[in-house]
């Protein structure tokens, strides 16, 4: 019997910066196990400029910003594929996300509707968006589909799981207003135990304000960049994440995987990590003599959990675009 070939699977990126989208596409595209089903590949196109050609795929993957800048460039996709599968996964807005930054909701929603209509599959990266969609009514239910977000998680599984009091928190991510870096600064601060220490790992806009929040606490230190993320996680006892919005978070999945006790607001799809053992707290009332006292049994995975909320986590990835795909 032939085996029918597979299918040709283009993925769309219009921001190629290094962070949690980029991993994200990177895993598909060079997971065997979703290459055993499809053949996944990465174009980049300019934002707003999607060239008015038609992509050799059976199915194209919009990883895109959804604006009404970008609109007509979304439209002319699907006008020049009428017969292609068309699927957008939404890594960027949340029921949070509104909250914080729009001014005009019904504007913005009727954006969401419009753009969304565009595609015959609608992927949210957490069950928190997925949930904010549905409530919203932004696309109709069967065409909505839950895939969270994965990336290769096995260096962090050969770090040996931190043991002992909490005495070193570690920070993640973008220095920028949507993680929240400010109220965990202030929250810190408001402890008097000397034997506490916060590192910031990342970069960005709000560097200089956070350094101001910091400044004369010798115990908070910011470390730039993490060249290799292991070696972030491997200083740390425990990370916070204390967004104000956040679709998914890779961060706390690589923080579980690590062995690292994670303490997150419950906003959007950090909520999602409950169930893997995150430690769900508000960013405004972070008690950090509170924190430092968890039980360690309360708050690390064994070995053998760990591999099992690994594999379970690539599993359930791997299965959800596959069927994805498939559909």
């Amino acid at each position: 019997m032939v085996r029918p070939e597979k299918q040709r699977v283009v993925h769309l990126i219009d921001d190629t910066t290094a962070g949690g989208v980029m991993r994200v596409i990177d895993h598909v595209v060079t997971s065997p196990e979703l290459a055993k089903e499809a053949t996944h590949v990465m174009r980049q196109v300019a934002r707003g400029k999607v060239a008015f050609k038609g992509f050799d795929a059976d199915v194209i993957v919009s990883h895109l910003s959804i604006s009404w800048r970008t609109l007509p460039a979304l439209l002319a996709l699907r006008l020049f594929h009428p017969q292609t599968k068309l699927i957008h996964v939404e890594h960027s807005y949340t029921r949070a996300f509104m909250e914080y930054n729009v001014a005009k909701e019904r504007r913005f929603k009727s954006l969401l509707r419009l753009g969304f209509g565009l595609f015959d599959r609608i992927v949210a990266v957490s069950d928190g968006q997925r949930q904010w969609m549905r409530d919203d009514a932004l696309v109709a239910d069967h065409k909505l589909s839950l895939v969270r977000s994965y990336t290769d998680l096995g260096a962090f599984l050969k770090l040996p799981a931190a043991s002992g009091d909490l005495r070193h928190f570690g920070a993640i991510g973008r220095l920028d207003r949507q993680k929240g870096f400010d109220l965990l600064i202030e929250a810190f601060r408001k402890s008097n135990n000397a034997n506490l220490r916060l590192t910031i790992f990342g970069e960005g806009e709000e560097e200089t304000s956070l350094r101001a929040l910091a400044q004369g606490d010798p115990r908070i230190h910011f470390a730039g960049m993490a060249s290799n993320p292991v070696e972030a996680y491997r200083k740390v006892d425990a990370v916070i994440m204390p967004s104000r919005w956040e679709a998914y978070g890779l961060v706390a999945i690589e923080t579980i995987s690590a062995g690292r006790t994670l303490f997150c607001s419950a906003v959007d799809g950090l909520a999602d990590h409950r169930c893997i053992g995150a430690q769900v707290t508000d960013g405004r009332t972070l008690d950090f003599d509170q924190l430092s006292a968890r039980p360690a049994a309360e708050r690390c995975s064994d070995e053998t959990n760990r591999n099992a909320i690994v594999s379970s986590l690539r599993l359930e990835n791997t299965e959800a675009w596959k069927k994805l795909i498939a559909a």
